[in-house]
């Protein structure tokens, strides 16, 4: 069932891309595929590396991951079961320094430097509002578009005045502008800048390697490879030697998953935000 008034091949990549953040966002979900890098885990080992998780929290979540095809849970007997990634999970790795090289350039700086698992978590909260992937796409493909006909686009089949508090959230993220009541909307700076992230994710989705990310037909750059930057976000860890060097999107990433973390426990302090990108 069509869940756009875009073209069948456009709907059903936003289809998939939706359902896509749908598996990952989730709270924590990152952070245990994370911490599943390497060769399959123990329930126990696993619920060492996560221990901010209180008892109960663990094995909803390692289900849900299982149930989505990115963990694999092998019973090798009744009492030694382990966990690890499957090749879809493997897959989505290297999508993960993509996210934190758009979130280090577009988001807000905090008053302090934030790890990279807390940029990936930030930046994928603002992708899985409610129509954001629609509503992105549309203005992509239509530069400016007004709130009505947008509404048209995006959500055919509701009122079309539905579409303005999603609009408005996305204005209120960073992600699309606005000159004001009546004015079309238009993708921000922020908003056009996740071309290679949501190339990455609709490749991924889709079953296809990440290279064809920069052959979008709507968020590709055919004439350009994204190149992440080194990605660590606390500076006060020296970066690793591997990120020194560049690759593209259907290399091998040169970076250890464990650089994620910065430490044990994903406590976060409030922090004083600044103006100059989306809100976190």
């Amino acid at each position: 069932m069509a869940i756009t008034a875009l073209p069948p091949d456009t709907d059903a990549d936003i289809a998939r891309v939706t359902e896509a953040l749908a598996m990952i966002t989730p709270r924590w979900n990152v952070r245990i595929m994370l911490a599943l890098s390497g060769p399959p885990q123990r329930y126990s080992e696993l619920a060492a590396k996560v221990s901010w998780l209180q008892n109960g929290q663990l094995h909803p979540k390692l289900k849900s991951l299982c149930d989505a095809g990115l963990v694999e849970r092998t019973e090798h007997t009744p009492r030694h079961v382990t966990y690890g990634h499957t090749e879809r999970a493997e897959a989505l790795l290297p999508v993960l320094p993509v996210i934190v090289t758009w979130a280090e350039e577009h988001l807000e700086t905090a008053d302090r430097p934030l790890p990279a698992i807390e940029q990936i978590e930030d930046s994928l909260t603002l992708l899985t509002r409610r129509h954001a992937a629609s509503i992105l796409w549309a203005l992509k493909s239509r530069q400016e578009v007004g709130a009505m006909a947008l509404a048209r686009i995006v959500m055919p089949s509701s009122d079309w005045t539905n579409v303005y508090p999603p609009l408005r959230q996305l204005v209120t993220d960073g992600l699309v502008d606005t000159e004001g009541n009546g004015q079309p909307y238009r993708l921000s700076t922020a908003g056009d800048g996740l071309g290679p992230v949501l190339g990455a994710l609709s490749a991924w989705s889709a079953g296809q390697p990440l290279s064809q990310a920069a052959h979008h037909p709507v968020w590709g750059h055919a004439q350009r490879q994204l190149v992440p930057k080194p990605w660590v976000s606390n500076q006060s860890r020296p970066v690793p030697a591997a990120l020194q060097q560049t690759r593209t999107l259907d290399a091998p990433p040169a970076w250890h998953n464990r650089d994620l973390f910065s430490h044990a426990t994903p406590a976060r302090a409030k922090a004083a935000i600044q103006a100059g990108g989306p809100r976190r």
